[in-house]
C-alpha cells in the first residue's frame, strides 16, 4: 500500500526545520511547486558535496537516490547535475544542508 503523500511544501519546511534542530542548517536554493514538486537535496560536506534526488520504491514508499554517485564531488559537478534536473523539471525543489558526514537531517532511505 502506498504511503500518504505530503504536499512538497510542507515537507520542505519540515526537513528544514529537522536540519536547523540538528544542527545542519540548510537553505532552500530554488522554490518548486508548493503541491505536488519534487525535491533534491545537496549536502555539502567536509569533502565535498552530494545531491540526493527524491524517488519512490516499487511499493511507492519515498526513498532517495544519490545521484552524483557515491563518492563526493565538487560544486561544478554538483551545479551541473541540479541545473539538468531543473531542466527536465521546472516544479523541483533545490535544498541545501550543512551536513559533514554527507548524511541527510531528516530520516530516509537512500538506495
Amino acid at each position: 500500500m502506498e504511503e500518504p503523500r505530503l504536499k512538497a511544501g510542507i515537507w520542505v519546511s519540515m526537513a528544514l526545520r529537522m536540519g536547523n534542530a540538528g544542527g545542519r542548517y540548510g537553505a532552500v536554493l530554488r522554490h518548486g511547486d508548493p503541491d505536488a514538486g519534487g525535491v533534491l537535496v545537496v549536502l555539502r560536506g567536509r569533502e565535498g558535496l552530494c545531491v540526493l534526488t527524491q524517488m519512490r520504491t516499487n511499493a511507492g514508499a519515498l526513498a532517495w537516490m544519490r545521484g552524483t554517485g557515491t563518492a563526493p564531488v565538487d560544486q561544478e559537478k554538483a551545479d551541473a547535475y541540479v541545473a539538468r534536473q531543473v531542466k527536465f523539471d521546472s516544479d523541483l525543489w533545490v535544498l541545501e544542508f550543512e551536513s559533514p558526514d554527507l548524511l541527510p537531517p531528516f530520516e530516509g532511505k537512500i538506495v
